[in-house]
């Protein structure tokens, strides 16, 4: 029987994450560099450990203005240490409130920019290895940030997408072309069933794009997350696949 993670970005605002944690298995909480503060990430990581579901810290390019989806030219020293700062930070949080963090999984322009440069990688890759390289590492599969990830000892997650189109390379197609992000519920869903029981998914090209689908994302901040969230959960579990986080060591 097959298993599979089902995530999402949460504590940005958006005002759904209680009812997408009744329907993933791991959050990806802002700790302040795209959106969130003390507030925000208090009460998301109450309600996860609600609902037990898995609770990761979801750092960014330092960039709020932006939402973080603006890529920065910066040295790797200096993402690094905007990386720390920002674990530093939802990890005295969740110290307050008695609530342990799984995994971290970087943001928006920190996310895919990382994916495709091994320096940058390595940069965000070295960071959670010295906050704590018990943690899981959640990067795009097949990626750089991947590659660094399993160099840095860490447990490494692939992540797959079910409401982002691909390229032939195994790369998402950026936000400011058209057809980026899906909204038609029952085909995100489809596409999810395919990655988690075939490891595949079809690119904007019509080709075949072979991926390890450890955890599946649908973005809380798409519109209609929470019907998405909904099919791909339903879809899942009707063909007897398994939704569980991804147990560390």
């Amino acid at each position: 029987m097959k298993g599979v993670d089902l995530n999402a970005d949460l504590g940005e605002g958006m005002g759904d994450d209680e009812a997408l944690l009744d329907l993933v298995s791991s959050a990806n909480i802002a700790c302040g560099g795209h959106a969130g503060d003390t507030g925000t990430m208090a009460r998301t990581l109450r309600a996860a450990a609600a609902r037990g579901v898995a609770a990761g810290a979801h750092p960014s390019f330092e960039d709020r203005e932006h939402f973080g989806r603006r890529e920065l030219d910066l040295p790797p020293a200096t993402v690094r240490e905007q990386v720390l700062r920002q674990l530093e930070a939802i990890a005295a949080v969740a110290r307050r409130e008695s609530i342990s963090l799984r995994h971290v999984k970087a943001h928006g322009a920190l996310y895919n920019r990382a994916a495709r440069e091994p320096a940058l990688a390595h940069a965000v890759a070295a960071a959670v290895r010295e906050f704590d390289p018990g943690l899981a590492f959640y990067a795009l599969a097949g990626s750089a940030l991947a590659r660094a990830s399993r160099e840095a000892g860490l447990f490494t997650v692939e992540e797959a997408f079910a409401d982002r189109a691909y390229r032939a390379d195994a790369t998402l197609l950026p936000r400011s072309e058209p057809g980026a992000v899906l909204h038609d519920a029952a085909a995100v869903a489809a596409r999810a069933l395919g990655m988690a029981q075939e490891g595949r998914v079809r690119a904007v090209d019509g080709t075949t794009v072979r991926l390890s689908a450890g955890t599946i994302c649908v973005h809380g901040d798409t519109p209609g997350a929470v019907a998405m969230a909904r099919a791909v959960r339903t879809a899942l579990e009707g063909a007897g696949v398994v939704i569980g986080a991804p147990a560390a060591g």
